[in-house]
């Protein structure tokens, strides 16, 4: 069995027959799961504990990590949990849809050791360099002419008419990274995280990279590529396309999951609506719920044991993927309080050697800020289009997305800058 539990106690089947398997482990993969994932994880903290036995797709086994102070072990010892997946990738199926997502590559969130130092260190250099003083009118100039090409109908789907093309258009200007090369890249990224194709993605998403690593080497720049191009770690091209990679999967993916999700809860939750009083909570407060309940990437920071080990009375094998369950511990009712703001203890940003970079969290936090902001503030008496139990979640193992966010509004003029 995957993995061995010391205890006794209930099989997966008898314990879990309310809720769909995969053999004695839960797709986190299918569209049950995506349409109720916090109904899986109290059922998983009622019938596993800490230690959950997964499929993150059909036939590929893991562990997720469902317990707060479990995670936090975890993620703080790289010496016995690397996150460099080379070995298990060797008897991992090749072709599956999610493997541009979790196979081994030459950047910071998939090595060990001095390599991870040394392509960590140019990203967190690169990264410092982002002005967040510019954020919030880069934002607005942005922002406007999306808006401003829906306004008047009176209705809109906000996540692939705004809240996509903003976030995308804002971060591409962040990176230099120029139009022509930004969509190439955003149709691979998107397919990346749907899970279509994994050699075309891959060879789309390389070549578009490739092309701005040398258009960056030729014509630098005061951007986050031309930093990581110039840094005294001397990146080669395919680390370039690498550390590229890592960049536009955790600056496009997880603030567009973050500002819809957290759009959807300030239109359904009257606590965030302003009725005039003026003691409405604000979108802040609404980013921080968001991150310690429906983190934007639910289950991801994968470990990979280098030999057996016994964790809360489970041996997990060697070389096998440990997923943390951010949704799940940020959950974990030892710890979640319902206080929220500025509490520090989610897990959205991870922790440890793979914790996001600290100048990358200001600078997400004040993007999906001003994003929302700017949508509320110039429709401010947006509704649902439908009622929320109808709205659809992406399948998927990692993420928390919708795949539409239908508003209806009453329709207004076009804004000038």
């Amino acid at each position: 069995m995957y993995p061995q539990h010391t205890h006794q106690g209930a099989t997966a089947t008898e314990s879990m027959s309310s809720i769909k398997v995969m053999g004695s482990r839960i797709p986190l993969y299918s569209a049950e799961f995506a349409a109720n994932p916090h109904g899986f994880y109290r059922q998983m903290r009622r019938d596993y504990g800490s230690l959950v036995p997964v499929d993150i797709w059909p036939g590929v086994p893991a562990t997720l990590v469902i317990e707060y102070r479990t995670a936090v072990r975890i993620l703080n010892d790289p010496d016995h949990f690397p996150a460099d997946p080379s070995v298990w990738q060797r008897t991992a199926p090749p072709d599956i849809p999610i493997m541009p997502m979790v196979e081994a590559r030459d950047n910071a969130i998939r090595t060990a050791g001095a390599a991870h130092a040394r392509y960590r260190g140019a990203l967190v250099d690169a990264i410092a360099g982002i002005d967040l003083n510019s954020v919030q009118s880069i934002v607005e100039a942005s922002a406007i002419p999306f808006i401003n090409m829906f306004c008047t109908a009176g209705k809109a789907d906000v996540l692939k008419q705004y809240i996509y093309p903003v976030v995308f258009t804002v971060f591409c200007a962040a990176l230099g990274c120029p139009p022509d090369i930004g969509e190439r890249v955003a149709a691979a990224s998107a397919a990346m995280f749907d899970g279509v194709d994994t050699a075309s993605v891959n060879a789309t998403m390389r070549q578009a990279l490739l092309d701005l690593t040398a258009l960056k080497r030729a014509h630098p720049a005061d951007d986050v590529i031309s930093r990581l191009v110039q840094h005294s770690a001397e990146l080669n091209d395919e680390e370039m396309v690498d550390q590229s990679v890592l960049l536009f999967a955790a600056g496009v993916e997880g603030p567009l999951n973050l500002i819809a999700n957290t759009v959807l809860l300030i239109l359904t939750d009257d606590r965030y609506t302003n009725h005039g009083s003026g003691d409405h909570l604000s979108t802040m407060t609404a980013l921080e719920a968001r991150l310690a309940t429906d983190p934007p990437m639910a289950n991801y920071c994968i470990t990979y044991p280098r030999q057996p080990i016994l964790v809360d009375d489970v041996w997990l094998p060697a070389n096998q993927p440990v997923v943390i369950s951010m949704a799940a511990c940020n959950t974990d009712p030892a710890m979640n309080t319902g206080e929220f703001l500025g509490n520090g203890w989610h897990l959205a940003f991870s922790t440890g050697a793979h914790a996001c970079p600290a100048h990358a969290r200001p600078y997400g936090l004040l993007l999906a800020q001003a994003v929302i902001d700017n949508l509320l503030d110039t429709l401010p008496e947006m509704k649902l289009a439908v009622a929320e139990k109808d709205l659809v979640w992406r399948p998927g193992p990692f993420h928390r997305s919708l795949t539409a966010l239908p508003v209806v509004f009453p329709p207004s003029s076009p804004l000038y800058l």
